[in-house]
């Protein structure tokens, strides 16, 4: 009797029951048996420990294990908190002169118009890449704009070994994310990485020395919103040390950016791939099911938590999975071996919410319809059949008295809406929002306290010894103070004047100045006006 066909084996008088939310066996104690047969969902040598839990049943576990480092972006060196910082994500090179991004859940979220496919594929990291790009504000369009990630590899590519290298792309929509190839490069020496000699219209790799098309694949994201599995499998024609993988080489005219994602990026030998858990369409879906590559002559058992399904002998597992852990034994005639555990959890997608509404309205969530400013919760049905927890921050216009402190020097004036107001005080404001209601505002205005001497005494008596500007916290900086006489020459540049020029004091009189400072709204104001210098 080999491993598999112990799965056969019955039991007079004993009758055993599977449910995949939990094993129940009923049998008789005369049935128990003192070795373990590991694919009957009984405790045979009465130790605690059921088929694969138990040490008895012991496998050679087949695994792909990628040569591709920090393969799914999750160890960093920084949180990125803007575009371009791959540099975040240990390990990982920009390969081009175009820049990608690395999008991650403790730090930058990605581009508003292009919001990636969630759950991502595996952990808290993706990386964002574009092909072509079209014109930019001045820029002409760039049909050569390709973005590359590259990275050294664990251990390299050998000579005329078969390999597979296994990835996930992410789609926005149609109009963003259609149909791309995408294409694997490699090169013998790291050194190689980066390529191009930071120009943006290089290309791909291979439009210069020392890289090779390891392989390409159209990958189609339909209507998008989607991660999409892609394989290529290759034979290595050289000893391959670092990667580079994007999009495929020929130039993009498009009159959008195209942009996508990469993520769970998997390359090891060829062999290695041949026995490992996966699932079809999305994992929300009630048509979602497991399955392993099928082998001819070989037989195949199910395990839920180490524990034998029973009657799930096939290469495809015959129900829709529950929260737990799969592993799959296979037996060819060669002894036994696994599948590395492939762990399901449904995912839960999680979409906060703002939302502004007038007075007299009122915004439908879920079974409520809310008219009161608060911080609310609901689950929905997302698209795909996820759990989708809507964390909703609602705002009611009008409930509420904003306040807007402002500060204006004397003569000038502040807009708010329709108004303008010149004069010190406390005013209140009512406003008609893009939604058409009214919200009603409280503006405090105050004069800026910003003083200019009109007269000083460098007489080293330690009182009116220099001119300057004066002020409080809001003047942050004076950009500019230059002293003239009365013909016009320049006698002073800096910050304060002490009534000389080139160190020599000068006779009283009057004396003209310019200024320029910096207030704390952010922005830059001029001055002029004369000072008078006593003796």
């Amino acid at each position: 009797m080999n491993y598999l066909q112990q799965y056969h084996v019955l039991f007079s008088g004993v009758a055993v029951f599977l449910l995949l939310g939990g094993f129940t066996s009923l049998f008789s104690s005369e049935a128990k048996q003192m070795t373990e047969l590991c694919a009957n969902a009984i405790d045979d040598d009465n130790d605690g420990l059921i088929d694969l839990n138990d040490p008895d049943c012991i496998c050679e576990v087949i695994e792909p294990v990628s040569l591709i480092p920090n393969p799914s972006f999750e160890d960093l060196n920084c949180c990125p908190s803007s575009r371009s910082q791959l540099n975040c994500a240990d390990v990982w090179i920009q390969a081009s002169a175009p820049t990608t991004d690395l999008i991650h859940q403790c730090g930058w979220p990605g581009w508003p118009d292009y919001a990636p496919p969630l759950p991502f594929p595996d952990g808290e990291g993706v990386l964002g890449f574009r092909d072509g790009r079209p014109s930019f504000m001045l820029e002409a369009a760039n049909p050569n704009w390709k973005e590359y990630a590259g990275a050294c590899l664990l251990s390299p590519l050998v000579t005329g070994n078969r390999y597979r290298f296994e990835f996930e792309v992410g789609f926005v929509n149609r109009t963003f994310s259609p149909p791309i190839n995408i294409t694997f490069f490699g090169t013998r020496n790291c050194d190689n990485l980066p390529f191009g000699g930071n120009d943006d219209r290089f290309g791909c790799p291979t439009n210069g020395p020392d890289w090779i098309n390891l392989g390409s694949t159209m990958v189609n994201g339909g209507s998008g919103n989607q991660w999409v599995k892609a394989v290529i499998d290759m034979e290595a024609t050289a000893d391959i040390e670092a990667i580079a993988i994007g999009p495929g080489c020929p130039e993009i005219v498009a009159d959008v950016g195209l942009y996508y994602y990469f993520d769970n990026l998997v390359l090891d030998d060829f062999e290695s791939f041949t026995f490992k858990i996966s699932g079809t369409v999305h994992p929300c879906s009630d048509a979602y099911r497991l399955s392993v590559p099928d082998r001819d002559n070989a037989n195949f058992q199910w395990y839920f938590n180490g524990v034998a399904i029973l009657g799930e002998t096939s290469a495809n597992l015959g129900r829709l999975p529950i929260d737990g852990k799969y592993i799959v034994v296979i037996d060819d005639g060669s002894g036994c071996r696994t599948s590395s555990e492939f762990e399901y959890i449904r995912p839960v997608i999680e979409m906060p919410a703002s939302v502004v509404i007038c007075p007299e309205d009122v915004y439908p969530f879920g079974d409520l319809q809310l008219g009161t400013t608060g911080a609310y919760l609901d689950t929905f049905r997302s698209i795909n059949n996820c759990d989708s927890i809507v964390p909703l921050q609602l705002t009611v216009l009008g409930e509420s008295v904003d306040t807007v402190d402002v500060s204006i020097f004397e003569g000038e004036s502040y807009e708010i809406g329709a108004f303008n107001i010149r004069k010190e005080g406390e005013f209140y404001v009512t406003l008609s929002s893009s939604l058409n209601c009214d919200s009603l505002v409280l503006v405090r205005l105050d004069y800026y306290n910003v003083y200019f001497p009109t007269a000083f005494s460098p007489n080293s008596d330690g009182v009116n010894d220099f001119f300057t500007v004066q002020g409080g916290d809001d003047l942050v900086e004076v950009l500019e103070l230059k002293v003239f006489d009365r013909w016009g020459n320049e006698l002073s540049a800096d910050k304060s004047w002490d009534g000389s020029r080139a160190g020599e004091p000068l006779n009283p009189g009057v004396y003209v100045y310019r200024a320029r400072l910096l207030m704390d709204d952010g922005e830059e104001r001029a001055f002029s006006g004369a000072v008078s210098l006593l003796r």
